[in-house]
């Protein structure tokens, strides 16, 4: 295990590039994590853990990664989160695969808080979603925050970044409708209507989804609120409707 000292070592910067540059991490084609839990579950789930920075000694052994070791306020460095408990370590990006099985796919649009793509990820895996496909600008799916927010349902959980005519092509290939989560007077209640099998899209809590995905939508849906209640919080939208997919 090598032993680190510098904050301008190749590797430390690699790590903290890694963090802040979603271009970066598709070009070296891995992304950086931190914590022993989320590291066992990698493990766990069999995701190429590529490399590892431990403070002190390493905490057990993990096969076919490059260990690194490195003083407490170097990993702390190094680390994508603040207050980083350790160890960091760089997970190979999976290449995208598109299930044999395709019922039920939940689809975000220009969500760009990684807290909420990630609870999203996380929600759709509890429930047994078979995708989670992300259009328009979302936040980074491998970005640290995301995949902490995705509490290690990340490595389990299908998930797809894909422009609109590509998501449009494979739901049309797949015979799968799609409806859109619309505050507006042709949705329908979504008690109402049968999401057994389909794709259900929402947007981001400022703009809603854009008029151009709306148009590919075959109806639209609405979760009924109180009066003067605004639209819900993303991923809260998301996890209702993924719950009455499951119904």
């Amino acid at each position: 295990m090598e032993s680190l000292t510098s904050r301008k070592n190749q590797y430390i910067q690699h790590l903290r590039k890694l963090a802040s540059d979603s271009g970066y991490r598709a070009e070296q084609g891995e992304y950086v994590l931190d914590g022993e839990k989320l590291l066992r579950e990698a493990l766990e789930c069999g995701a190429a853990v590529t490399s590892v920075l431990w403070s002190g000694e390493a905490g057990f052994a993990v096969p076919g990664a490059d260990m690194y070791s490195a003083p407490r306020e170097l990993v702390e460095y190094a680390s994508p989160l603040k207050n980083a408990p350790g160890p960091v370590f760089t997970v190979k990006i999976p290449a995208q695969q598109i299930p044999a099985w395709l019922d039920r796919v939940i689809v975000l649009e220009n969500v760009q808080d990684p807290g909420n793509v990630g609870t999203v990820i996380r929600t759709a895996n509890a429930l047994g979603m078979d995708a989670v496909i992300l259009v328009g600008n979302c936040a980074s799916v491998f970005g640290a925050k995301t995949a902490r927010a995705s509490m290690g349902a990340l490595f389990r959980q299908c998930v797809l970044e894909l422009t609109q005519d590509e998501l449009c092509a494979l739901l049309e290939e797949r015979k799968l409708p799609l409806y859109g989560a619309a505050l507006s007077t042709r949705a329908r209640d979504v008690r109402e209507t049968d999401l057994s099998r389909c794709a259900v899209a929402i947007g981001s809590e400022g703009q809603g989804l854009s008029k151009s995905l709306l148009s590919a939508c075959a109806g639209e849906v609405i979760i009924p609120m109180e009066p003067g209640s605004e639209s819900l919080n993303a991923g809260v939208a998301a996890a209702v409707m993924m719950w009455e997919m499951c119904r």
